[in-house]
């Protein structure tokens, strides 16, 4: 490693070599997915590439990959962690109808109500739903188009989604 921050490249790459197999032994103690250990050793690289310059040649470079590894496959676990705690799979909700020409009818009444909930809405949220969320102005450039300031528009965006998720039944 000493070589490798002295701008030796052979080294470095001499070095992740030897190393990349224990890096993998590593996160693969940590983690059963097979793909997300080796996310982990690819994360582990990209730390020990950037952090290259942090290591004391004094020291021996074992402990510091060790760590590095370690750290990146607890990051992943945590990661997956809160992921599967706000993420439903897909494979759980299957068609609501077999037929695809069917569930097309079932889209275009769920349009129609959504159209017939936006047509409800009080003038200045629709404007600034349709500026603000459909048309994707910056917030700048739809203030200025609606003649509403910048916190009038967050405000008059943020109670017609409300409402939008109450008419529709839609949990927040």
């Amino acid at each position: 490693m000493a070589a490798a921050q002295a701008g030796d490249a052979q080294a470095y790459d001499s070095l992740l070599r030897a190393a990349l197999p224990m890096l993998r032994i590593i996160a693969r103690r940590r983690i059963r997915d097979p793909a997300e250990a080796e996310d982990a050793v690819q994360d582990a690289l990209l730390t020990i590439h950037r952090l290259r310059d942090t290591y004391d040649p004094g020291r021996p470079i074992r402990p510091w990959l060790v760590a590095i590894t370690e750290r990146r496959a607890i990051d992943r676990l945590r990661r997956s962690g809160r992921q599967a705690g706000r993420e439903t799979p897909i494979e759980d909700f299957g068609e609501t109808l077999s037929d695809a020409a069917a569930n097309r009818g079932e889209a275009k009444v769920a349009a129609a109500e959504l159209r017939a909930a936006v047509a409800a809405l009080p003038q200045a949220q629709r404007t600034a739903l349709g500026l603000a969320k459909l048309e994707d102005l910056p917030l700048a450039e739809a203030s200025a188009r609606s003649g509403m300031s910048v916190g009038a528009l967050k405000v008059a965006t943020h109670r017609a989604v409300k409402a939008l998720r109450r008419r529709l039944g839609v949990e927040e």
